[in-house]
């Protein structure tokens, strides 16, 4: 694949709509980059812009599961889904929101070893239940994650940010996505 972040090409920033533009641009912003998934997806500005108002709708919301443990979903999801670049992406988020350099890491390589406390370990089970086993998914699951304390409103979240990264982690197998370098080191090293 060379240099190319997708098989199927990329667009720059300076390609995008304005909408689009804009909000990229404040994502590149607060991080320093622009991450390679807005480019290769970028081919499709309709189709892009519907992934980043459910992304931001699901991860930006400021009750229920903190943002920690949104991305500690992500990575369980897209590790069961062995979708390289969001391991890598979310992974690195993960590690700066948590403040934490090795739960990443250890939630993608082995989730059932993880050591985790009970609330990280009900969300990480409750993903990987319906990533993993979804079509026999239901009460059990339900129950184990109201006794560990989780709300209906944190259950929902994680079942719907693990769907909607079930859907991203395809189209990053589809398109054979890249990571962006910045992501290895994030959470890693200072900034």
């Amino acid at each position: 694949m060379g240099d190319e972040i997708s098989r199927f090409g990329s667009v720059r920033l300076a390609d995008l709509p304005e909408d689009l533009r804009e909000r990229i641009a404040a994502v590149a912003e607060r991080s320093g980059f622009v991450p390679n998934v807005f480019l290769a997806l970028g081919h499709r500005p309709a189709e892009l812009r519907a992934f980043c108002d459910y992304h931001d709708a699901l991860m930006d919301r400021d009750s229920g599961l903190s943002k920690a443990e949104r991305e500690l979903v992500v990575v369980a999801t897209s590790a069961a889904n062995h979708c390289t670049y969001c391991v890598v992406a979310h992974g690195a988020i993960l590690r700066v929101r948590a403040k934490d350099a090795q739960l990443a890491d250890l939630v993608a390589t082995n989730p059932w070893g993880a050591d985790l406390p009970a609330r990280q370990r009900a969300i990480v089970d409750l993903a990987l239940s319906l990533a993993r086993d979804s079509e026999r998914f239901g009460e059990a699951e339900l129950a184990a994650a109201r006794a560990a304390g989780l709300t209906e409103d944190e259950i929902w979240d994680v079942g719907a940010i693990t769907a909607f990264f079930a859907m991203s982690n395809r189209l990053a197998h589809l398109m054979a996505l890249r990571p962006n370098e910045e992501f290895f080191l994030m959470g890693r090293v200072p900034r």
